[in-house]
């Protein structure tokens, strides 16, 4: 009886220590106050939001992890020249267009470009489309001019041309943000 116990007492200790460390694997890294964009400087195409000065915004290094169906937040963005995306992709120092499948991933997905140019699976509103990585959706930065001051992206971030949107069915009036999940 007594090793019945101690096995069962063990089990638990270790799920609930698993639990627990898989629970801390991302936590906020810190954060940026936000400074009052230059008149004009700020692209609200999509709605992107502007920096509020002052306003305190949390930075992430991390993603949450990797699996065969991760969740996340689809989001839309410009990858044009002109678009709220602000300057050329991180891959590849390019614009592409809104009418290509393409997205841009929070920083610890993007892993410093590890994953550009590879395609990804998107599945979300009971469909799918495959999109290629270009860009970083920074989540460790922002609100100055390289990010079109625009606050840092949350942590689970996956950033999606208007082709992604559309392919997935979803109608234009409810574009922004939809929850989804990933894959390689």
């Amino acid at each position: 009886m007594n090793r019945f116990l101690i096995i069962m007492l063990f089990i638990v200790l270790t799920e609930t220590s698993t639990q627990m460390i898989s629970a801390q694997t991302c936590k906020p890294s810190g954060n940026i106050q936000g400074r009052k964009p230059p008149p004009g400087e700020c692209n609200t195409e999509n709605d992107s939001e502007c920096c509020v000065q002052g306003k305190f915004y949390t930075t992430y290094a991390c993603s949450p992890s990797v699996t065969s169906a991760t969740k996340a937040k689809l989001t839309i963005n410009s990858f044009q020249k002109g678009g709220d995306g602000g300057g050329p992709s991180e891959c590849d120092n390019q614009y592409h267009s809104n009418d290509t499948p393409v997205v841009a991933l929070s920083t610890g997905w993007y892993k410093g470009g590890s994953r550009c140019h590879k395609f990804i699976t998107i599945n979300g509103n009971g469909r799918s489309v495959r999109a290629m990585v270009v860009d970083e959706c920074d989540s460790t930065r922002g609100c100055d001019a390289d990010h079109d001051y625009q606050p840092p992206c949350p942590n689970n971030i996956v950033d999606g041309s208007k082709a992604v949107w559309k392919a997935l069915g979803v109608s234009k009036d409810n574009w922004g943000d939809l929850d989804v999940t990933w894959s390689e």
